[in-house]
């Protein structure tokens, strides 16, 4: 079970140019301008300025997802989280989000709406929730 990383991104938002941009940089672990401008541009139906995939990795450094180095005269941009921690961040704010409703009646009426898939991984998660406070509480 993947732990809440301690590091977040300042906004967690990311559009969907943001994110194909970043599946690169996870993908390639870092790369320049140029490697994720070809990347996107092995699609041939595919069309996007060199300006804009800059513009792009700026706004994710900006926004907390990357770090631009500089080696010798190339910048490189490197992930501040990886994939996985990334998902974590995402999964833990959108029960945040889910739990500030506050109402015990709308969560109820939400867990009766659920299939039985739904509610096998509910209890399975919720096992695992268990196992891990019980860890927490031996150490």
């Amino acid at each position: 079970m993947a732990p809440l990383p301690n590091y977040r991104p300042k906004q967690l938002s990311v559009g969907p140019l943001e994110g194909e941009i970043l599946n690169i940089i996870w993908e390639l672990g870092s790369a320049t301008v140029k490697d994720v401008h070809d990347r996107i541009l092995t699609d041939p139906n595919r069309e996007l300025a060199y300006t804009s995939v800059t513009t792009v990795l700026r706004r994710l450094t900006d926004k907390g997802w990357l770090v631009c180095i500089k080696k010798g005269r190339a910048y490189f941009w490197q992930p501040l989280l990886t994939k996985q921690q990334a998902e974590v961040i995402r999964a833990h704010e959108q029960l945040q989000r889910f739990l500030a409703v506050g109402n015990p009646d709308v969560i109820a009426a939400f867990a009766d709406s659920l299939d039985e898939t739904a509610s096998e991984q509910i209890q399975a998660i919720a096992k695992r929730i268990q196992a891990a406070r019980q860890i927490r509480e031996e150490q």
